[in-house]
């Protein structure tokens, strides 16, 4: 009985794997071995960064708060425990939003909790 190779097989995987690195640089794109070990990282990053882009958002949305609180002659902190204290539960998305979009309802809201 002739030995059985892998043949067809191993060349599916290693297309597969290929496919998938195509437009790496160098090795990468070309070795299989290389370009497998790059995937590895390559998916080791994707899952970080999906969550360091929620803190990235989170932070932009927080620099235009205080942007806009402070063009109001308002700290951030300060706007922020006055909202808390009057109980608007409007989250960061929706206020820089508003301060990017509306900047009278946006001034509104600075102003109610400036008397807060």
């Amino acid at each position: 009985m002739p030995r059985a190779r892998t043949g067809t097989v191993r060349r599916a995987r290693h297309k597969k794997i290929l496919k998938r690195a195509k437009g790496y640089w160098g090795l990468r794109s070309k070795s299989v071995r290389t370009a497998q070990q790059t995937l590895l990282n390559a998916a080791d990053y994707q899952y970080r960064d999906r969550r360091d882009r929620k803190n990235d958002f989170r932070r932009l949305w927080i620099t235009r708060i205080n942007a806009a609180a402070r063009q109001e002659g308002m700290s951030y902190s300060r706007f922020l425990s006055g909202l808390r204290r009057l109980g608007v539960e409007i989250n960061r998305k929706m206020l820089a939003d508003l301060a990017v979009r509306e900047p009278e309802a946006f001034q509104k809201l600075v102003d109610l909790a400036r008397e807060a």
